[in-house]
């Protein structure tokens, strides 16, 4: 099922499927809710799966005033009926996911972070290339350009083969980063943090979570990963081997049995 749940200032598309007790998956930056496919079969056995795509991402328009990620994902609860749920994040949905835990704690059973950012991070040289690489594409109108750049660091990565898993989901991602980088000038303005002391306040986040970071991610979301994990109240890290920056997609099946037993830890 396909609904369109209304948020200030605009509409975030959200697909619901399974019965059970609820969990919110929330996508990376550079992708949309189509990224969990593989994930969702399984999860959905057990679980209501709830999926929406953030403002500028797969079906939701951009954004036309100021919002923060973590209130659109209350109203999606709200919408929903739903008083508490598990939750999901992958990359920057993680860092969404980590700042409504930090903010609506009392409406998480458990909290699940693949390969998170951390805001105020001291990101490596690796990483400011990337991004004045993907800016200066962005400025010349260059999207396609940007797109192969974000599917170079964040898919194929130099340690990860281009298999036959990644080329089944590699139109879809494609497709996800062009919308995503189209409207990125415009998330960008109006995207708030509602939480932007996190860093320095991980205490704030009290929901038991699952820090799990592939092992040929960037080195920076492995030791943003460790240090989470570390500091977190209640958190815990999980390795896994051979696989980089969107475990849901480059491993579905790994990354299914994962959250279906740490979910299991905790239920609704």
């Amino acid at each position: 099922m396909i609904e369109r749940v209304p948020v200030p200032g605009g509409l975030l598309e959200v697909e619901t499927e399974g019965e059970g007790p609820p969990v919110v998956l929330v996508h990376a930056g550079v992708a949309d809710r189509r990224m969990w496919d593989g994930v969702v079969p399984a999860l959905a056995a057990e679980h209501r799966v709830i999926r929406p795509d953030l403002r500028g991402f797969g079906g939701s328009p951009p954004p036309g005033e100021p919002y923060t990620g973590a209130g659109d994902l209350l109203r999606v609860l709200d919408a929903a009926g739903l008083e508490r749920v598990a939750m999901v994040g992958a990359s920057n949905g993680g860092r969404v996911a980590c700042e409504f835990a930090a903010v609506h704690g009392a409406r998480l059973t458990s909290l699940a972070l693949l390969n998170p950012p951390l805001l105020s991070w001291d990101w490596s040289a690796e990483m400011g290339a990337y991004g004045d690489a993907e800016e200066a594409a962005l400025e010349r109108g260059d999207v396609a350009a940007a797109v192969e750049l974000n599917l170079d660091m964040w898919v194929r990565g130099p340690a990860r083969p281009w298999d036959a898993t990644l080329r089944a989901h590699g139109e879809t991602l494609r497709e996800a980063m062009r919308v995503a980088l189209v409207n990125q000038s415009l998330t960008d303005e109006f995207e708030e943090s509602a939480k932007p002391d996190l860093a320095d306040d991980l205490g704030a986040v009290r929901t038991p979570t699952l820090v799990a970071v592939g092992e040929a991610d960037v080195p920076d979301f492995r030791r943003i990963a460790e240090r989470l994990a570390a500091e977190l109240p209640d958190g815990r890290l999980s390795r896994l081997g051979g696989v980089g920056h969107l475990p849901a997609v480059e491993q579905p099946d790994v990354t299914a049995r994962l959250l279906l037993s740490f979910l299991r830890e905790f239920p609704a």
